[in-house]
C-alpha cells in the first residue's frame, strides 16, 4: 500500500456558507483532485438553516418543505438539517491513497474512518459518542433513562475514488429545526448537541479537537 505523504489542507471558513456554493466548490476541488492540479482538504464550514437530501431520501420524511430551503445533496444517506452551531466537516481525499489506518480503496474503511474521527473528537470533551448497527451517525445513550440521541451524522459521496461530503456535528444549533425532517429517517430517536449536554465548548475548540483527532485515524 502506497501511503499518502502529503497531508491535506485544512480550511476553515467563518460566516455561514451557502449550500450550493459548497456544492460547487466540491464538485471543482474533487475533479482538480482526480487530475493532479489540486491537493486533498478538510474544509470546516456552517450553513445557514437548510435541509438536504441524500440519494435515499423519502418524500414523507420532510415534514416541513415550507421550513427551511432544501437542495439534493448527491450524497448518500437520507434527510439532514444543517445550521448555525453545527460544525460540517467536508473531507475531499484521494483514496486510492491510504490515509492512516484506512487502506486504499476501501470506503466501508474510509467511513469507519470518519466515525471513528468523530468518536475520537467527543471523547475530548468527555462525550461518549457510539455506533449503531444498521443506524449511520453518532450515538450519545443516557443509559439511566434508556434513550438515546445523534449528535452527529455521516453522508459521503465517492467520485472516481475521491471523496466528498462527510460530516456534521451538533455543536450548539437549534435543536428545534430538526423538527422539519426526520433525520436519517429514523423517528424513534432524537438529536443532541455537546451544548445539549452541558458541554458549553466554542465552535474553534471543537476544531481544534477535530483537527487534533484528525491525524490519530488518518495520519499526519
Amino acid at each position: 500500500m502506497t501511503e499518502n505523504a502529503s497531508l491535506p489542507e485544512w480550511r476553515i471558513t467563518d460566516g455561514l456558507t451557502d449550500y450550493p456554493e459548497a456544492l460547487e466548490f466540491m464538485r471543482e476541488r474533487v475533479a482538480e483532485i482526480r487530475a493532479g492540479t489540486a491537493g486533498e482538504l478538510v474544509w470546516m464550514v456552517e450553513h445557514p438553516p437548510l435541509y438536504t437530501a441524500g440519494t435515499s431520501a423519502k418524500p414523507a420524511d420532510l415534514q416541513d418543505a415550507s421550513r427551511f430551503p432544501t437542495f439534493e445533496a448527491g450524497r448518500g444517506g437520507q434527510w439532514t438539517y444543517h445550521g448555525p452551531g453545527q460544525r460540517t466537516g467536508y473531507v475531499m481525499l484521494d483514496l486510492t491513497q491510504t490515509h492512516g489506518s484506512v487502506p486504499p480503496r476501501d470506503v466501508r474503511c474510509y467511513v469507519h474512518g470518519l466515525e471513528e474521527w468523530l468518536i475520537r473528537t467527543l471523547d475530548r470533551f468527555g462525550v461518549r459518542g457510539e455506533r449503531r448497527e444498521g443506524r449511520v451517525g453518532i450515538w450519545v445513550a443516557d443509559r439511566m433513562a434508556g434513550t438515546e440521541s445523534k449528535i452527529a451524522a455521516l453522508g459521503v459521496r465517492v467520485t472516481r475514488w475521491v471523496s466528498w461530503h462527510g460530516v456534521a456535528l451538533n455543536v450548539e444549533p437549534n435543536l428545534d429545526h430538526f423538527g422539519g425532517i426526520i433525520p436519517c429517517g429514523i423517528a424513534e430517536h432524537g438529536v443532541t448537541s455537546l451544548h445539549a449536554l452541558g458541554i458549553l465548548a466554542t465552535m474553534d475548540e471543537v476544531d481544534a479537537a477535530l483537527r487534533a483527532s484528525w491525524g490519530e485515524v488518518f495520519g499526519g
